[in-house]
C-alpha cells in the first residue's frame, strides 16, 4: 500500500507526464491572443535554460487569508524566464468551486491601514481588452505609483484588472497591485466553470522586505495594449517586461524581461501564497527539476528546505476548499 507522501508523488508525476504529453481531460475550447506553444508546462525545452537558487521562507498559521507561503528566486545573471499559470488536473471533474473567504483563525487587528478615497475607473478599453483601476478606502500600503497607457496617467491605484473578451464574453485575466508590486493571473474558464479562482501571487523585480512581508518598490507602470506588456519600473532604477505571451483554458504564459539588473544579488522572483492544510490551500505542494538529478523532487511546500532548479511547479493535487479552482504556478526557462 502507498503510503501518503508516495500517493501524492505518484500523483504528481502522473500529472506532469500527462501534461508533456499533452493529455487534457478537461478539454477547454476557449482561446484567447494565440494558442500557447511549446511542449507544455513543467518541462525546459530550451537548451540556453540555467538553473537558478529556490528558497523557502514560508512559515506556518492557522487563518487562511494570510500569504504564508514565500518561495523566492535568485541568480545573478538570469535575465529572462517565464511564468505560466495552469489549471490543476482535477480542474475538469470540480463540479463546485468555492471562492469565499475564510476568516477562522485570523487576527488582522495589527495590520497597516492606509485610508484612500475609493474610486472606479477604466483605463483603457477595445474589442479585446479592458484595464479597469480601483481605489479601495483603505490598502495596506502607501506608495503611489503612477499607471500608464498611451497619453493616459492615474495615480494612487490599488488594483489594476486585466480583461479579455473571447468568443464574446469578457472575462478577468490578470491583475496587479502597484502599490506593494503584487501580480495574480489564471488561466481562461474551464467549460464546466463559469468562472476561475486566483490563487497564488507572484512578484517580480527586486525583491525588498516591508512589515513583514514581500514587496518590490515600483516608481511606474505602463501597459502597451498592442504587445499586451506591462513595462514596470524600480525605485532602484532597474526596469523590467512582463507579456501575456498566451492565454487559454489550459493556462496563461507570461514573459518576464529583466533587463539590466543592479543590486542583483537580490532575489528576482518571489511566489505568495497560502497553505493552512493540504485541503485549505492555494499552493500545497512544490516540484523542482534539479540539474543533474534523473527525476523531479517533490514535497509539501512548507517543509521544502530550497533547491537548484532549472523548472518549478507549485500547485495542489487534491481539491482545496479555499479558491478550488485557483491555478497551479510554474516559473521556468530561466535565460540569461
Amino acid at each position: 500500500m502507498l503510503t501518503r507522501s508516495a500517493a501524492l508523488s505518484s500523483a504528481v508525476l502522473s500529472l506532469l507526464l500527462a501534461a508533456c504529453a499533452g493529455e487534457n481531460p478537461a478539454a477547454p475550447a476557449q482561446r484567447f491572443l494565440a494558442p500557447v506553444s511549446g511542449p507544455g508546462p513543467w518541462l525546459s525545452d530550451d537548451a540556453s535554460s540555467v538553473s537558478v537558487r529556490v528558497s523557502n521562507q514560508s512559515e506556518r498559521v492557522a487563518c487562511a487569508e494570510k500569504d504564508n507561503v514565500s518561495i523566492l528566486f535568485q541568480a545573478p545573471d538570469v535575465r529572462r524566464f517565464t511564468i505560466e499559470a495552469a489549471q490543476p488536473r482535477y480542474i475538469g471533474q470540480l463540479k463546485r468551486d468555492n471562492r469565499e473567504p475564510d476568516w477562522s483563525g485570523c487576527d488582522m487587528h495589527d495590520d497597516p491601514v492606509v485610508p484612500a478615497e475609493p474610486r472606479e475607473v477604466v483605463l483603457y478599453e477595445s474589442a479585446k481588452l479592458k484595464l479597469v483601476a480601483y481605489t479601495y478606502a483603505k490598502f495596506w500600503r502607501k506608495n503611489d505609483v503612477p499607471f500608464t497607457v498611451g497619453n493616459r496617467v492615474e495615480r494612487g491605484l490599488h488594483l489594476v484588472q486585466l480583461w479579455v473578451t473571447d468568443q464574446g464574453q469578457s472575462q478577468e485575466l490578470m491583475v496587479v497591485y502597484p502599490p506593494d508590486g503584487y501580480f495574480r493571473v489564471h488561466p481562461l474558464p474551464p467549460p464546466n466553470l463559469n468562472g476561475s479562482d486566483y490563487g497564488s501571487s507572484f512578484l517580480v523585480g527586486p525583491i525588498e522586505t516591508e512589515a513583514g512581508r514581500l514587496v518590490v518598490n515600483l516608481t511606474g507602470i505602463t501597459f502597451d495594449p498592442d504587445e499586451r506588456r506591462f513595462h514596470l519600473q524600480y525605485a532602484d532604477g532597474s526596469m523590467a517586461t512582463l507579456t501575456v505571451r498566451g492565454a487559454d483554458g489550459d493556462r496563461t504564459v507570461l514573459d518576464v524581461d529583466l533587463g539590466r539588473r543592479p543590486g542583483s544579488a537580490r532575489p528576482f522572483a518571489a511566489l505568495r501564497s497560502m497553505y493552512v492544510t493540504d485541503l485549505n490551500a492555494d499552493a500545497a505542494r512544490i516540484s523542482v527539476k534539479e540539474p543533474a538529478a534523473r527525476s523531479w523532487r517533490e514535497e509539501n511546500i512548507l517543509t521544502f528546505a530550497g533547491a537548484s532548479a532549472t523548472d518549478v511547479w507549485m500547485g495542489r493535487v487534491v481539491p482545496s476548499h479555499h479558491n478550488t479552482s485557483a491555478p497551479d504556478m510554474v516559473f521556468h526557462r530561466f535565460e540569461r
